[in-house]
């Protein structure tokens, strides 16, 4: 128990560090605050097109946190719940 929770922990300080490193590109801070639920309103997506924008756009924020857990280094359980997190913050639920 105390190792999983030792992960958990560990994978939100790194989360953390993460958020506070500035970027390279001017744009990034925009488009880490812009959630998929944000775009699609912003797009005034409704029916079928909401709801492939956001499988895509959901996709895509796996892919990319999956990608991000892997430079982390992370594996188990705090790769789990980093992903989770990761993936629910750039969807925006």
């Amino acid at each position: 128990m105390k190792p999983t929770l030792l992960a958990i922990v560990l994978c939100f300080v790194a989360a953390g560090a993460v958020a506070q490193t500035p970027s390279a590109t001017p744009q990034a801070p925009a488009a880490q605050t812009s959630t998929c639920k944000s775009q699609a309103a912003d797009k005034k997506l409704a029916g079928a097109a909401l709801n492939s924008f956001m499988k895509k756009c959901q996709t895509d924020a796996a892919a990319s946190c999956n990608t991000a857990a892997a430079d982390k280094k992370l594996a188990g359980a705090a790769k789990a719940s980093f992903t989770k997190k990761c993936v629910s913050d750039a969807v925006g639920t």
